[in-house]
């Protein structure tokens, strides 16, 4: 299993969002590392949802349910998306503010390329971040 991390604006597609649809094409990554990024993604993997822009955290956990395809909201390109289920919410948001404080997390994608919307976290950082924010389940 491979961890990672996906980015959304709260006011374009929020976590709230994503719990009532349950299932979710991640769709409209426009970025050719983060497309890279997506064509990894295997079914069964895990990822952090990041609110971006207004909250800065982690507030849950979904897991990949369908590999690559491409993305129906791309007008040109050679753009992919994945479905992404729903697996919970975080206990405590982890912001921003608190993994860039914290050395242990120095050379995390976040910190290093913060502007990449879909990146991925080691497993080492994984269980790292769920401690921070009480994340206990599978």
């Amino acid at each position: 299993m491979a961890y990672w991390l996906i980015k959304s604006e709260p006011d374009a597609f929020s976590w709230d969002e994503q719990v009532a649809n349950d299932v979710e094409p991640w769709t409209g990554v426009r970025n050719h590392q983060a497309k890279k990024n997506l064509a990894g993604m295997k079914v069964g993997d895990r990822a952090f949802f990041y609110h971006s822009n207004v909250q800065r955290a982690i507030v849950g956990v979904v897991e990949i349910v369908r590999e690559a395809y491409p993305d129906p909201t791309a007008e040109s390109g050679n753009w992919v998306c994945v479905d992404v289920k729903t697996v919970g919410p975080m206990p405590s948001p982890v912001t921003l503010a608190d993994i860039k404080q914290d050395e242990a997390l120095t050379d995390l994608a976040l910190v290093r390329q913060s502007r990449l919307s879909v990146c991925p976290v080691s497993a080492e950082h994984w269980q790292y971040l769920c401690g921070m924010g009480g994340w206990s389940g599978d």
